[in-house]
């Protein structure tokens, strides 16, 4: 293990640079980028106590959906 204190261990290269140039001819594709598949989702942030009952995606999207089912239909056009 390195006995010398952090502040003594960085040298002055360690510093950032105010601009850097970018090959991006050179860049690859993000390959975790699509691992949703084709499924497109949307990340909604609970409430602490709406979190302790529902503890997992599957039951927050089942009463959802029956909450979905109940509501009554309204044309398209009011939606809009």
């Amino acid at each position: 293990m390195n006995e010398t204190p952090f502040e003594e261990s960085q040298n002055s290269d360690d510093e950032l640079l105010a601009e850097y140039n970018f090959d991006y001819q050179k860049a690859k594709p993000n390959r975790f980028a699509n691992r949703s598949g084709t499924q497109s989702l949307t990340v909604v942030v609970l409430d602490e106590d709406v979190a302790k009952v529902f503890q997992t995606p599957e039951s927050v999207n089942k009463v959802l959906r029956a909450l979905i089912e109940s509501m009554p239909q309204t044309p398209k056009s009011e939606t809009a």
